[in-house]
């Protein structure tokens, strides 16, 4: 076969040119497709998505409104279309006409609504996405969710994210409370207030990303959930977690007050970040995560008030006893601290162990109480039966004193009589 010249690309199936075309996502590159010739422009009513970026049309075109009308020439040639995404600045008024043309064969939509010229405020611009009720994905970035969008009923929607959205409680609870069958629900970068209430019987992945130092609290409802990501909160409920597998909560500015989850028997990950927990919390959460796997403690406070405290004294073997599945433990500053305290090797006898551990990461970034730190490192070593790796990170440790280079060596000299297992950083 001859592949040079018009008769060897005519001798390529039309199902073969077809395939190849419906890879196509790029609106600049569909657009070079069609001019080739005929057939392969024949074959743009078959692609099944349409990918418009930031920078698809140059300054001008977008201020004299060609973008419109490229866009809308486009999704209007495209009749299988499946899944849209705009990133390019657009006029909202032509959005409704785009979706209602494409309304049956649409199932995926990501818009960036923070470069349209026409926005409306207080929800209004979303209205329309109801035209698309077939749709199973769902993504907005630069909306507003002051007020709920009137999209009616999304019964087939799966996946819901929003980024760097002003929200409204009960603008996202009557939101939600459209979209019934979601597994997937992210709202990112976002800034509220009040609280924020989710009821979603089918939800499996979930990522809550508040902005700000508000006060902010979350109520959670999901039996399915499996994987939980959650930044910004200061009290914290979670209904149904029975199969949850990953639970992460952070807050990098405030205090987290409260964390109620219920016993999380199928943990394998849990992470806790920030700069202030109430104990009680952290407590809370710890107990009810007896089962996890890997654990990550990396919060600098606790206290009840606006006043920063260190942790209060954790017995090693209560804590190990009551992890027992635990393999990998990242513990920075405080928790590691806590565990250093001076009573907190007391219950240390020739009977324990530590089934497990397998991986240990300590930040260390004091050198007080020296001798004790030393001992539970010793410890660590002594009664993990499966450990393989211990990695110490020295982090902003003072050195205005003999005693910060003391610790230092004392360390070394602990890495080097266990230099299989432990290294420094």
């Amino acid at each position: 076969m001859e592949w040079d010249g018009e008769v060897g690309m005519n001798s390529v199936p039309d199902g073969v040119v077809q395939h190849i075309l419906s890879m196509l996502r790029n609106a600049r590159d569909v657009a070079a497709c069609a001019c080739v010739c005929r057939r392969w422009r024949d074959c743009i009513p078959y692609l099944p998505a349409l990918f418009f970026p930031r920078n698809a049309f140059d300054a001008a075109a977008a201020a004299r409104g060609a973008a419109d009308d490229v866009i809308g020439r486009m999704v209007g040639s495209v009749a299988r279309l499946r899944e849209l995404v705009i990133y390019c600045p657009f006029s909202m008024a032509c959005l409704p006409a785009w979706l209602a043309a494409r309304s049956a064969t649409l199932r995926v939509l990501e818009l960036r609504m923070d470069g349209a010229a026409d926005k409306v405020a207080e929800g209004g611009h979303l209205d329309c996405i109801g035209l698309a009720a077939n749709l199973e994905e769902l993504r907005l970035w630069g909306v507003s969710l002051t007020a709920a969008p009137a999209w009616g009923r999304m019964g087939r929607l799966r996946v819901l994210e929003v980024v760097g959205a002003p929200l409204r409680d009960s603008a996202v609870r009557d939101a939600i409370a459209a979209c019934p069958n979601l597994t997937d629900l992210s709202l990112l970068g976002c800034d509220c207030s009040g609280t924020v209430a989710i009821d979603l019987q089918l939800l499996q992945r979930c990522r809550l990303d508040i902005l700000g130092a508000s006060n902010c609290s979350l109520l959670l409802t999901a039996p399915r959930l499996e994987s939980l990501e959650i930044q910004g909160f200061t009290w914290i409920t979670l209904r149904g977690g029975h199969s949850l597998r990953r639970l992460s909560i952070a807050k990098s500015t405030g205090r987290v007050h409260k964390v109620d989850t219920g016993n999380l028997p199928d943990l394998d990950h849990l992470s806790l970040r920030g700069v202030q927990w109430n104990w009680a919390a952290v407590s809370s959460v710890l107990q009810c995560a007896s089962e996890v796997k890997h654990l990550v403690m990396k919060i600098e406070f606790c206290g009840d008030l606006d006043a920063l405290q260190p942790f209060p004294e954790v017995d090693l073997v209560d804590f190990f006893d009551s992890h027992p599945k635990l393999r990998k433990f990242e513990i920075h500053g405080a928790m590691f601290a806590a565990l250093c305290q001076k009573n907190s090797l007391k219950n240390l006898n020739s009977r324990f162990l530590i089934p497990c551990l397998e991986e240990v990461l300590i930040t260390v970034r004091s050198p007080l109480n020296a001798e004790q730190k030393l001992n539970t490192l010793e410890s660590l070593v002594k009664y993990s039966v499966k450990l393989r790796t211990m990695v110490i990170r020295i982090s902003q440790m003072k050195n205005c004193h003999e005693a910060a280079d003391e610790f230092f060596e004392e360390i070394c000299k602990f890495k080097h009589m266990n230099y299989r297992k432990v290294r420094i950083e």
